[in-house]
C-alpha cells in the first residue's frame, strides 16, 4: 500500500526532481517506509512514489520498480492472487528478483498489455512506462479501492496523484467547482452520477474505477476507456440453494485467505454487525491451531441507543481475539476535523467516517498494518433496508404468489424491529421506480419553490448553477439485482471505499475487502433475487452458508446499524455549533448561501452540508 505520484510533459525543463518530491511529500502518510523519484532517459516521464511495505519488506521491492530494461512502475493497492500469477508466469519462462507483487504485476503487463487487468484480484491503482514504445498505460482497479487523480492538458502535460493534494503541491490551482458545490447543498450529491471523473475542484480528474488510461508520450495524448463491467441480467435459475450456499462459502474463504497474505500483522475492524463479524470469524476459523491471535479494533458509544458494543462482545466470546475500543466524541471530533477534512479532501456523508477514523488510528497505535474489513457486503448482498421495496415490486411483477408469501414473512419479522421498522415506499420514490426522468422533473419544480419561498442558497448562485442539476442514471429499478448493480458500480459503495482509503492511509494503514473479489461479486449478481432477500432476512446466502461460524445472536440479527455515531448531539454541542455559524458567515460572503441561512433554525442534514463546504480551502 503506497501513495504514487508523477508528471509527464511535453518540456522536459517541467520534469524536475524537486516538484515530483513536493508531490510525494505532501502525501507521506500513505507511504512513510520510504520515497523514491526516476526520471526517465527523454526527460518527458517522472515517477514519484511513497512506500507503505506490507509485502517483501527489503528495499529489492521499493518504487519505482523496472524490469526486463524495458518497463517502469509505480503501484499503490495489492494483488492478492500475486503468488498464483507468478506460478503461472515462471512456467512461461519469467524470472523475478524479488518477493513482490509489484514485480509479478510487471511480468504479467508484459504478458498480457492491458488484458492483465482481467486476470487480477485485487485494488489497484498503478501506471508503467514503457521506453520502447514510448507509452504509458494507467488503470484503476474494478470498484474503486484506490485512488487516481490527475490534471491533463492534451498536447503539454499530464500530472497524477493518488491524492488531489499532489497537483496543488506541484503548483497546479485550486479551484472550487461550483456545480459540484451546488448540487451537494441542493440536491445532497457528493459525486456526479453521470459523470465519475468529476470531483469538488476544476482543476482535479478523478480516473474512474474500471478504467484504464493508454498515453502517448511523443504527442502528450490519452484515451480512456472502460474495462470491466457487470452483466447483472445474466441469472443462473437452476442453482439449487445448496449449491448456492456452498459456492458463496468457498468464493468467500478463498478471497479472505488471499487476503491475509501479507509480511506485516494484518487484524480486522469490527463493528458488531453481519459483515465485518463474519470477517472477523471467518479469520479466526483459519487461523485455529495456530499461536497467532486476532487484533481487533472497534468505535464504541457508550449510553448511545445504538451503540453496537453488545454485538462485539458475542464475536469476541466466540473467537480467540484480542480487542481494542476507542470511542470518538465531539471533543475528539472538533479537534481532529481539520485534519481529517485535509485527508478526505471532498465532503463525507455523516460523523461516521470520524468513527472510522479513530478506528484506523486505534490499529496505528497497536502496531497492526493490515486490516481486513467487512465494506461492500451490503451492496452486493442487499443490506440495507430500502432493498426491500425493489424486492417486492420484482416479485409482484414477476410471481404473485411467492410476493404475498415473501411479504407476510417480511412483516412478520420486522413488525417489532426498533431500529429499522416496516418498509414504507413513500409516492416520489415509487414515481422514481417507475419513471426516473418524470421524478427528476417532479424535483426540480419542488427544489425552484423551496429556493424561491425558503431560500437557504443565495438566489444568483442558484440561478447560475440549478441549470446544471445533476440526475441519477435512468435506471429503473424494477429488480432487485440492478438495484445492486447501481449501488455497487454507479453511485454508492465508491464513495464509502474513498472515506476507507483516506482514513486509513491517514493513518498509514491499510485496508483489506475481502467482499470486493469480483469472482464472488460476479457470481452473486448470477444468483436469484430470493437467495439474496428471503423470508424477510436480508443477506439470506451469507446467514446461511455461515450459521455456524457466526455467533447466533449476529447471523439471525433484524436490524442494520454500522457505525453509528451520535451525530445530533455533536452538531448541537456549542463549539460545533460556534464553527457552523462561523462557517455560514463566509459562504454568506462568497454570495453561495443567503441571508436567511444566518438566523434560520436550519436541520441536521443542512448544518451537516455547511460543516462540510467550509473544510473545501
Amino acid at each position: 500500500m503506497c501513495g504514487i505520484t508523477g508528471i509527464i510533459h511535453a518540456n522536459p525543463n517541467k520534469v524536475n526532481i524537486p516538484v515530483l518530491k513536493a508531490m510525494t511529500d505532501i502525501i507521506a502518510h500513505r507511504g512513510p517506509d520510504g520515497d523514491g523519484h526516476w526520471i526517465s532517459n527523454n526527460g518527458n516521464v517522472a515517477l514519484g512514489h511513497r512506500r507503505l511495505s506490507i509485502i517483501d519488506l527489503s528495499h529489492d521491492a521499493d518504487q519505482p520498480m523496472h524490469y526486463l530494461d524495458r518497463y517502469s512502475i509505480v503501484f499503490n493497492g495489492e494483488i492478492y492472487n500475486y503468488i498464483e500469477l507468478k506460478d503461472t508466469l515462471q512456467k512461461q519462462g519469467y524470472t523475478f528478483k524479488t518477493q513482490s507483487d509489484t514485480e509479478v504485476l510487471m511480468a504479467l503487463y508484459d504478458s498480457h498489455k492491458e488484458n492483465c487487468l482481467q486476470l487480477l484480484d485485487g485494488m489497484f491503482a498503478f501506471v508503467i512506462y514503457d521506453y520502447i514504445t514510448n507509452e504509458v498505460f494507467v488503470a484503476r482497479d474494478r470498484f474503486g479501492e484506490k485512488p487516481f487523480y490527475y490534471n491533463y492538458k492534451e498536447g503539454e502535460y499530464f500530472y497524477f496523484g493518488s491524492e488531489m493534494k499532489c497537483l496543488w503541491a506541484a503548483g497546479l490551482k485550486k479551484d472550487w467547482n461550483n456545480v459540484m458545490v451546488y448540487n451537494y447543498l441542493q440536491n445532497n450529491f457528493i459525486e456526479n452520477p453521470s459523470n465519475f471523473s468529476e470531483t469538488f475542484f476544476e482543476n482535479c480528474i478523478r480516473l474512474p474505477h474500471s478504467h484504464h488510461i493508454k498515453f502517448n508520450v511523443s504527442s502528450i495524448k490519452l484515451t480512456i476507456t472502460k474495462y470491466y463491467d457487470i452483466d447483472y441480467k445474466a441469472l443462473n435459475t437452476s442453482i439449487t440453494p445448496n449449491e448456492a450456499i456452498e459456492k458463496f462459502r468457498e468464493l468467500f474463504n478463498t478471497s479472505v485467505k488471499r487476503r491475509l497474505r501479507s509480511d506485516v500483522t494484518v487484524g480486522s475492524s469490527l463493528s458488531g454487525g453481519l459483515d465485518s463479524s463474519l470477517v472477523v470469524c471467518a479469520i479466526d476459523e483459519l487461523k485455529k491451531g495456530t499461536l497467532q491471535k486476532q487484533k481487533t479494533f472497534s468505535a464504541v458509544f457508550p449510553g448511545f441507543k445504538k451503540d453496537e458494543r453488545k454485538y462485539m462482545d458475542y464475536v469476541i466470546a466466540k473467537t480467540n481475539v484480542e480487542p481494542y475500543f476507542v470511542t470518538p466524541n465531539e471533543a475528539g471530533l472538533l479537534s481532529d476535523f481539520d485534519k481529517l477534512c485535509w485527508h478526505q479532501e471532498e465532503p463525507f456523508g455523516s460523523a461516521s467516517i470520524y468513527a472510522q477514523y479513530c478506528v484506523m488510528k486505534l490499529a496505528k497505535e497497536n502496531d497492526v498494518t493490515v486490516l481486513l474489513d467487512g465494506q461492500g457486503a451490503d451492496e452486493i448482498l442487499a443490506g440495507y433496508h430500502p432493498y426491500y421495496s425493489t424486492f417486492f415490486d420484482e416479485l409482484k411483477l414477476s410471481n404473485k404468489p411467492v410476493y404475498k408469501s415473501q411479504l407476510n414473512a417480511y412483516h412478520q419479522l420486522h413488525q417489532n424491529n426498533p431500529i429499522n421498522g416496516i418498509t414504507k415506499v413513500s409516492y416520489p420514490q415509487r414515481l422514481k421506480n417507475i419513471s426516473p426522468s418524470a421524478f427528476t422533473a417532479l424535483k426540480k419544480v419542488y427544489a425552484l419553490i423551496k429556493q424561491n419561498y425558503a431560500p437557504i442558497i443565495n438566489q444568483e448562485f442558484s440561478a447560475e448553477y440549478r441549470k446544471h442539476d445533476y440526475r441519477l442514471n435512468d435506471i429503473q429499478l424494477t429488480s432487485l439485482n440492478n438495484h445492486l448493480y447501481s449501488s455497487t458500480m454507479l453511485f454508492g459503495l465508491q464513495q464509502l471505499l474513498r472515506y476507507a482509503d483516506r482514513n486509513s492511509m491517514a493513518n498509514s494503514r491499510e485496508v483489506r475487502l475481502p467482499f470486493l473479489n469480483h469472482d464472488l461479486v460476479e457470481y452473486l449478481f448470477t444468483l436469484p433475487s430470493t437467495y439474496k432477500i428471503n423470508n424477510g432476512w436480508t443477506k439470506w446466502i451469507m446467514r446461511e452458508a455461515f450459521k455456524n461460524t457466526l455467533p447466533t445472536e449476529i447471523a439471525w440479527r433484524t436490524d442494520k446499524i454500522g457505525y453509528e455515531p451520535p451525530q445530533k448531539n455533536w452538531l448541537d454541542s456549542k463549539q460545533i455549533s460556534e464553527k457552523i455559524i462561523s462557517i455560514k458567515q463566509d459562504l454568506y460572503k462568497q454570495k453561495i448561501l443567503s441571508k436567511r441561512s444566518l438566523n434560520a433554525n436550519l436541520n441536521d442534514d443542512i448544518k451537516w452540508k455547511i460543516f462540510m463546504i467550509g473544510q473545501l480551502k
